[in-house]
């Protein structure tokens, strides 16, 4: 079974409930209770495992290096009708917007959209009874319990659907890596060739007193055709579903930017319509190196004019980008 299918977004584990402690042969032994009757207790019932959401996660990175998790085991019964305690749950904890599959059938289990929201994986095994539950008048001394139950073993992919607050996008080449790394310090790839940026690259931008930040991807530079499966075009288009809103990096050197921008949308919704429906913010970089005109509005949302290298421009494009987070989180709370 496959582990990973990216270090970011996409975990495999084996999970499994914990096993049902052994019910108990025991007899009564007292001073004046010389035939004392069967009394041993029943097993305490095994450990579910859930998946939980946790607001405070954005990366599926936790789990890399897990391979097998289970909860924790029940107590075997003991005399005097005493149940064993149960085992403990075990809770995995993933970020918002990770959806669960079943990794063998390709079956959705559930997807963590809230904070503390639980998906039962596996369920722990019932605990054995003990010997006091087979007393009949024909074997009033039964030698015999009950063993708990295996607890349930399942193979599970978890699968991030939010991957990030930001995702920045444009052509190959247009400065979204160097953006992010201006913006954030992320320290993401930079180089001149189509796919520059293989994987997403993710940084985090904090506000001047520290008191809220955003998650911002690079995502790497799509080409036409990307939604027919051209390059890695499926995989980077998977990425941009995965965003709350888009920075479109346009590039006056490489062209008209309002064609630019036209045919990214094209190639948005040609994959899955409901990209467009993101929050978006467009950005015309490289404007210390083009001398021409550029539009104010684009799709009747105002441009910001930047420098990614020289730092022209940036603490502008911070401002409406926590200014947006602002807004997407008054309805996010409503």
């Amino acid at each position: 079974m496959p582990r990973v299918e990216n270090k970011l977004d996409v975990a495999y584990l084996a999970v499994k409930g914990g096993k049902g402690g052994d019910g108990m042969v025991h007899f009564r032994r007292e001073k004046y209770v010389p035939r004392g009757g069967p009394d041993g207790g029943d097993g305490g019932k095994g450990g579910d495992v859930y998946i939980v959401g946790d607001k405070s996660l954005r990366t599926l990175a936790h789990l890399m290096d897990k391979r097998f998790l289970k909860a924790e085991d029940g107590k075997p019964g003991g005399p005097k009708k005493m149940k064993g305690a149960s085992g403990k749950d075990l809770y995995i904890k993933v970020p918002l917007g990770t959806v669960v599959y079943d990794a063998d059938t390709g079956e959705k289990i559930g997807e963590v959209l809230k904070h503390g929201q639980k998906i039962l994986v596996a369920r722990g095994g019932k605990g054995g009874r003990g010997n006091v539950h087979f007393k009949s008048p024909t074997n009033r001394a039964p030698q015999i319990a009950e063993p708990g139950e295996e607890g349930e073993f399942r193979r599970i992919k978890l699968e991030l659907k939010t991957i990030a607050d930001v995702g920045i996008v444009g052509f190959p080449n247009v400065g979204k890596s160097t953006l992010l790394n201006t913006l954030t310090g992320a320290k993401s790839k930079v180089a001149n060739y189509e796919f520059t940026t293989l994987n997403p690259y993710l940084g985090v931008l904090k506000d001047d007193l520290g008191l809220h930040h955003l998650v911002l991807v690079d995502i790497p530079g799509l080409i036409e055709g990307a939604s027919q499966g051209r390059g890695l075009g499926h995989e980077f288009l998977r990425h941009i579903q995965r965003t709350r809103a888009l920075v479109f990096v346009l590039d006056p050197t490489r062209g008209d930017v309002e064609e630019q921008y036209y045919k990214l949308l094209e190639e948005m919704e040609k994959y899955d319509p409901e990209i467009l429906n993101k929050e978006r913010i467009i950005v015309i970089n490289k404007i210390d190196a083009y001398d021409g005109d550029l539009p104010d509005e684009i799709d009747d949302i105002k441009t910001i004019k930047i420098s990614a290298l020289l730092g022209i421009g940036i603490e502008r494009l911070i401002e409406v980008l926590f200014d947006l987070f602002k807004r997407l989180a008054g309805r996010e709370n409503r």
